[in-house]
């Protein structure tokens, strides 16, 4: 596991859901809901699977923690099976790995293939051509895939080896697999970037981490935070600028893989990342002119969780940056709140015609809390999550999610708004103002998708913007 200054790690329990909710699994045809993942799980974790049926695409077992996938491409019988090795270690410098057996009565799952004519490697050993997918192990904490080139000699801690990089064609073959994964809320380490931050989850089991008190939905992790922010040249005291509130989110990891019969490569194949979001923030006061807005992160959280796709394991890495980014003119006052909901999803999905192309959704709505907008002017506050989401260390989709609130002012104006049961408006002197609510999407997808065994791209592609923003409250006098 990596470590980070400052960093709180979560405990690491059983898994269970987070992220991104089964409901909005992304990715387009290439994906089937996460019910059918889960009930496909025994038969992805057999090692073999009923011809012409796709891998499912399931949570790795926590047996399964330490196991390693071996295929010989071109031998007979060369497809990933089970075995008993393991990737004992590795140096990322001198790409050379130890590979050993798995110690008798550990729950450690290896896979390979059977050896090819005329090998001359031991039985259960490993020999140059083979392709090793492994779980993370020392040396590798974002799991490994590569080939071995060179087999350097044994030693008490197993058979050395050289390797070099390799993509995840040559050992899904022409198989079909497709799911979705949920994150395990308690897999994250947190590294807090401002004093008030709070983390909290809870997962099946009545299992919880936070602040007591604090009411998260199973399978879902929260972060709290509160913070000022600079205020106006000349503000009085009570316009004092702040941003305050929460993110919730259940994220998934979304995988797809189409095997080509020609043996050239996929014939399609979806990376992405999904999940249900829920958010309750408030911007205060009269925020620092900036023409530019300024973005501050307040805490980053770090998952490698590991599919199992049929008999081999894909190793996810999974980022996550929470922020608040504010911009004003420094001249209004505001005091707004909104509740927010929906869902995203954003990866990249690949097919022969138009090679890799972006997907790109989000659904939110919102409710104002409170409202109220003092003087002319404007201000635009964002309380944001950008994710990343790769495969054995490498970064494939980078996806920033930022809904917003924004308050404007025309005209000397002092209005208010409430909202229920009691909703009244109120407001002074003339002029108009309005309050939106609002969600931006943009990401890339980059060069490393060439993982899956595609063609490498020429550079990162834009996963393009999305916009979307609706009126919270108005008013002219």
């Amino acid at each position: 596991m990596r470590k980070r200054p400052l960093r709180a790690v979560m405990p690491a329990l059983a898994a269970s859901a987070l992220f991104l909710a089964a409901g909005c699994s992304a990715g387009p045809e290439a994906h089937s809901s996460s019910t059918a993942t889960r009930a496909q799980d025994a038969e992805a974790t057999s090692g073999t699977t009923d011809a012409g049926q796709p891998l499912a695409v399931a949570a790795a077992p926590e047996a399964a923690a330490t196991s390693t996938a071996v295929a010989r491409p071109g031998a007979a019988g060369g497809k990933a099976r089970k075995t008993a090795l393991k990737v004992k270690s590795y140096d990322s410098h001198t790409r050379r790995a130890v590979i050993s057996p798995t110690s008798k009565g550990t729950s450690g799952e290896t896979r390979t293939a059977a050896p090819s004519p005329g090998n001359t490697a031991k039985p259960h050993g490993t020999a140059v051509g083979d392709v090793i997918a492994s779980a993370p192990a020392p040396g590798a904490p974002d799991g490994l895939l590569a080939k071995v080139t060179k087999v350097i000699g044994e030693s008490g801690d197993g058979t050395e080896v050289q390797t070099a990089p390799t993509t995840l064609d040559t050992l899904l073959g022409d198989d079909d697999a497709k799911g979705s994964v949920p994150v395990d809320p308690a897999s994250f380490d947190v590294e807090r970037l401002l004093p008030d931050v709070k983390v909290s989850w809870a997962k099946t089991g009545d299992i919880h981490s936070g602040p007591e008190g604090t009411k998260v939905p199973l399978g879902s992790l929260r972060v709290d935070v509160g913070a000022k922010v600079g205020t106006a040249a000349g503000a009085p005291a009570s316009a004092t600028a702040s941003v305050s509130g929460f993110v919730q989110v259940a994220p998934e990891v979304d995988f797809s893989y189409g095997g080509d019969s020609a043996g050239s490569g996929p014939g399609a194949a979806y990376l992405g990342v999904s999940g249900d979001w829920t958010s309750r923030w408030a911007v205060k006061g009269r925020a620092a002119a900036s023409a530019q807005p300024v973005r501050v992160p307040f805490a980053k959280l770090h998952a490698d969780p590991v599919l199992q796709v049929g008999p081999i394991p894909v190793v996810v890495n999974l980022d996550l940056t929470c922020y608040f980014q504010i911009s004003a003119d420094g001249s209004v006052t505001v005091d707004i709140e909104q509740d927010l909901k929906g869902d995203f999803k954003a990866g990249g999905t690949f097919g022969p015609a138009k090679g890799w192309t972006p997907v790109n959704e989000s659904h939110m709505t919102s409710s104002p809390v409170r409202t109220a907008v003092t003087a002319a002017g404007g201000v635009k506050a964002s309380l944001g999550a950008e994710a990343t989401v790769g495969l054995y260390g490498t970064v494939g989709v980078t996806a920033d999610l930022a809904p917003y609130l924004r308050g404007e002012a025309a005209g000397s104006l002092d209005a208010t708004s409430t909202t229920g049961a009691t909703a009244k408006t109120g407001a002074g002197a003339s002029g108009a103002w309005a309050v939106y609510g609002g969600v931006d999407l943009t990401g890339t997808l980059r060069i490393q998708l060439s993982i899956f065994g595609t063609p490498v791209l020429q550079h990162s592609i834009p996963l393009g913007t999305l916009h979307r923003e609706w009126k919270l409250a108005d008013g002219k006098v």
